[in-house]
């Protein structure tokens, strides 16, 4: 999914005609606002966003989704760039600076670079949101698992069992649907990122 926010009803019309074109689903917006009201409720993508805009430039609008607690990829475009403006879009976290008319081969190219980041995104919330099923006993194992330790090694680390390691091994591998040490220590680290 694609969020394009910008005031210029030919750009939103002529970019998703273009996006549509590389089969890309497109919900556009005129201005910052109306994004903000409806992107509680949205799934998850990548955000192409007009730099100035009345009320709430693209610039602020970064910053109010920041605040929500949304960091999807963005790309910030404009047809009024300059260096300042561009050094503050990076420091907000943009992963690119466009200007218009947009060359479409760059668009689909930070496109496909967004959307990568933003699947690594979705993998690191998911493994939270399973770490977070983990007892905080659970949470001191497999965190000595991702650092190589064996059940012994655990057991004498924490002064338990071996039973007992093996026994929060066990629920550990139940709660995020892998027993492979090498995928639990995956999640942990991705998420721990």
């Amino acid at each position: 999914m694609i969020y394009l926010v910008d005031d210029d009803l030919a750009v939103r019309e002529a970019m998703t005609l273009l996006l549509a074109t590389y089969g890309k689903e497109v919900t556009t917006f005129p201005d910052a606002a109306h994004l903000l009201a409806h992107v509680k409720k949205a799934k998850p993508g990548v955000m192409l966003l007009d730099l100035r805009m009345p009320a709430i430039s693209g610039l602020q609008l970064l910053k109010k989704l920041e605040e929500l607690d949304i960091r999807w990829p963005a790309i910030m475009i404009t047809g009024h760039g300059d260096v300042e403006a561009c050094r503050r879009a990076f420091k907000a976290g943009v992963v690119d600076f466009l200007a218009k008319p947009v060359d479409e081969h760059v668009l689909m190219e930070t496109i496909a670079t967004c959307e990568a980041a933003l699947d690594e995104l979705l993998v690191r919330h998911e493994n939270s949101r399973l770490l977070d099923h983990l007892t905080s006993r659970e949470l001191e194992v497999i965190e000595l698992v991702s650092k190589g330790f064996g059940s012994k090694d655990i057991a004498v680390a924490l002064d338990v069992s071996v039973r007992t390691i093996d026994s929060h091994r066990a629920s550990i591998a139940t709660k995020l649907g892998t027993s492979a040490a090498a995928e639990q220590t995956r999640m942990w680290l991705m998420a721990h990122r």
